[in-house]
Parts: structure tokens; C-alpha cells; sequence
């Protein structure tokens, strides 16, 4: 009997795919939680509360309370489902600026691909963090021009990635026929090259979520982010420098700790994709 159930454990593994499927839920179903905690959470835990200010973490307030007796604990589930929100828009404003700017460099002849490149040059020649401040701070901060900020700046990479993508299917022999049967170069992009190249702009959109998370709360942090109303983490930890001095670590710790969290989250699901897909192919 034992060597019947030795060799039935060997026949059914859980093989690579089930592994990294199951991987995916369990980052999906975690993300959920978070977004949906900011939703419903009460809101009356981080209204001020001057008799429990300054409270190290506790059964009461998983991450302690803050010098106006704010609870911590919903201040950052608060905050982080805010970053998402902000992250999802600009991650999928960024997409489509290099969805449509790398399938035109590839699609619509040598002078637009020349021009298109040295756009997609000239963004990445300086640090995306510097042009996003600079757009924040001339668009006078805020959820406008963050979210502004974050679209214009976090697109070249994947455009250049999309734009080798559709050059290598361009040369294919079914795009090559339905040219001869004179279809349009948008008829041809529509029908054939968005389909192929849909699951490399999806792991590119994943993995751009995390850095768009990062920088959101950078920018944020240095004050020309969202609002200082808003529960935000940069926010939230730029207010914490100031009373780290004196002992209340939890403030900055637990925040910091958790957006780390949902990026690197964010960033599995990315590579978990990338291997699913590569799996598949082969």
C-alpha cells in the first residue's frame, strides 16, 4: 500500500503552472483586500483622538496611532488602496501612450520610426523621476498632476519593447498576405499584431504598476503629490520624519513596510505572467 501512494504523489505533481496560477490568485486575492479594506474601513478611526496620540502598536491599534490619535492601521490600508487607484491610472494611461506611439513607429513608415525613436530616446536620456517632479510641479501638484505626471513619464521603455514586438511580426507571412490582399496598415494592426503582442503589453503593464506605485509615493512625499488631506503613504511617511526623533518608529516602519508589500506584489504577479505565458508558448 505505501508504494502505491509514493508512486501516486509521483504521478500527479503540482507542476509549474499550477504553481505559478496559484501564486497569481493568491497576489490577486491579497491586492483585493487591500483595495477593498480602504473602502470599507470606518473612516472614524482617523478622526482626531487626542487621548490615545502618540500609542505604540497594540491589540487595539495593530500599528499604533500618531500624534493626533489616528489609528494606523487604517491610515495605511487607507492610503495604500489610494496608491493603487492612482498607480492603475497612470500605469494604464502609460500603456496606451506606448501602445499606440510603438505600434505607429513600427506601422507607419521610416520617417515616423525615426522620429518616434528619438522621442522614446529623449525620455529615457533623463531620469523619469526628475521629468515626473518637474510635470507635478508645473501642473501645481495634486491627484491632476500626478496622475498627469505619471502618464507622460513612465511609457518609453514598453514602447520600445512594443515597437520590436510588431517589427518581428510585421515580416510574418500572414501579414505579408493580408498586405498583397490590400488591407490597411490599421486593418492589419487591429486584426493581427494587437492580438500577438497583447500578452508582452499585459506583463509590461504589471510590471510598470510597481514603479508607478513607487514614484507616486516619492513625488508625494517630497509635496507635490496628492493633497496632505489625503491618507496617502507619502504623505504619511513625510509626516512621520518629523517625530521619528522621538521614539515613535511605528509610524514611518509599518506604512513603509506594507507599500513595499503590495509593490513587490504587484512585481510577482508581473514575472508570474511572464513565466505562465513563456510556459505556454513553449
Amino acid at each position: 500500500m505505501i508504494p502505491s501512494l509514493k508512486n501516486k504523489k509521483k504521478r500527479f505533481p503540482l507542476n509549474l503552472k499550477q504553481r505559478t496560477l496559484f501564486k497569481i490568485l493568491i497576489s490577486i486575492v491579497f491586492l483585493a483586500i487591500v483595495i477593498l479594506g480602504g473602502v470599507l474601513l470606518d473612516e472614524g478611526r482617523i478622526v482626531t483622538n487626542l487621548n490615545e496620540r502618540n500609542s505604540a502598536p497594540s491589540l487595539k491599534h495593530l500599528f499604533g496611532t500618531d500624534w493626533l490619535g489616528r489609528d494606523m492601521f487604517t491610515r495605511t490600508v487607507m492610503g495604500l488602496s489610494l496608491s493603487i487607484g492612482v498607480g492603475l491610472i497612470g500605469a494604464i494611461g502609460s500603456t496606451l501612450i506606448a501602445l499606440f506611439l510603438g505600434m505607429a513607429a513600427a506601422t507607419m513608415g521610416k520617417m515616423a520610426d525615426r522620429l518616434i525613436s528619438w522621442i522614446i530616446d529623449l525620455f529615457l536620456s533623463v531620469p523619469h523621476l526628475v521629468t515626473l517632479i518637474l510635470i507635478a510641479f508645473t501642473l501645481g501638484g495634486g491627484f491632476k498632476g500626478i496622475v498627469i505626471g505619471l502618464t507622460l513619464t513612465h511609457w518609453p521603455s514598453l514602447a520600445r519593447v512594443i515597437r520590436a514586438e510588431v517589427m518581428q511580426v510585421r515580416s510574418a507571412e500572414f501579414v505579408q498576405v493580408s498586405q498583397k490582399m490590400g488591407k490597411s496598415r490599421w486593418w492589419i494592426a487591429l486584426h493581427h499584431i494587437l492580438p500577438h503582442i497583447a500578452p508582452q503589453l499585459l506583463i509590461g503593464f504589471m510590471l510598470l504598476f510597481p514603479h508607478v506605485i513607487l514614484h507616486e509615493a516619492a513625488v508625494t512625499f517630497l509635496g507635490l503629490g496628492l493633497s496632505p488631506h489625503e491618507p496617502a503613504i507619502g504623505i504619511i511617511l513625510s509626516e512621520s520624519m518629523k517625530y521619528l526623533s522621538s521614539g515613535m518608529w511605528w509610524l514611518a516602519f509599518f506604512p513603509g513596510l506594507c507599500l513595499l508589500i503590495v509593490v513587490r506584489t504587484f512585481d510577482q504577479i508581473g514575472e508570474n505572467l511572464r513565466v505562465l505565458m513563456t510556459r505556454t508558448h513553449d
